[in-house]
């Protein structure tokens, strides 16, 4: 989430505490009605409850290496507040840990933002894809989570894509504008603006589940048009 709509949630929760207090504190009963006390008990109810799941998503929300993600959701017993908090902060599906796992990220290792102006890669070391009994994949999206049109067609690159290992048996999967030399069978094109990514596991193996396993940060390796 960006700072403007953080600084939004913010005000939202300030101007519905004052209004509350006011309410219960500061309000002559004489000149309160059953109208207007409805319609401020709705206000403020639909106020506090945009805060609260905003608050609640980002105390159930775990990020990690710039990746965001949401555990059990799709539980049993996990209901429509959980879910409503999900919504807000982490638009992924909702699904039990057991049959997929996802995160997401608009930001690399170091917490800047994601955009085709630069380069990146993404290392996983040797042994360190996530184990799985499904599949795995990566995928990008534009600005506004749309798949990003490239000549290869590609829209997203997992263990099911003939990705190349290096010669200890490391991955490198490439995010960038143009191919990287060498390496376009690990490469998943990047839009020129911003972009966001999507890593999925299905049916995810004890290392998932558990937490050991850590999707590998986006590490951003040079400019479009050159090393730094």
């Amino acid at each position: 989430m960006g700072k403007t709509y953080t600084y939004f949630i913010a005000a939202v929760g300030v101007v519905c505490a004052y209004f509350l207090v006011r309410l219960v504190f500061f309000t002559d009963l004489s000149t309160r009605t059953v109208q207007s006390d409805v319609v401020q008990g709705i206000l403020i109810g639909a106020g506090l409850a945009l805060v609260t799941a905003q608050v609640y998503g980002r105390l159930r929300g775990t990020r990690t290496n710039g990746w965001l993600t949401m555990r059990g959701c799709g539980l049993p017993g996990n209901g429509m507040f959980l879910r409503a908090a999900q919504a807000w902060v982490f638009t992924g599906p909702i699904a039990s840990p057991q049959e997929a796992m996802y995160w997401w990220a608009n930001s690399d290792g170091d917490a800047r933002r994601l955009s085709g102006e630069h380069r990146y890669v993404m290392h996983f070391p040797p042994g360190g894809l996530p184990p799985n009994d499904g599949f795995w994949s990566l995928t990008m999206g534009d600005a506004r989570n749309r798949y990003v049109p490239n000549v290869l067609q590609r829209y997203h690159v997992g263990d099911r894509s003939g990705l190349v290992p290096n010669d200890d048996g490391s991955v490198d999967v490439y995010l960038q504008t143009t191919a990287p030399d060498g390496g376009e069978a690990n490469w998943l094109p990047a839009p020129e603006g911003g972009f966001i990514l999507w890593f999925r596991v299905y049916v995810p193996g004890p290392a998932v589940l558990d937490g050991t396993f850590a999707v590998p940060p986006v590490v951003r390796t040079g400019e479009r048009t050159g090393e730094r």
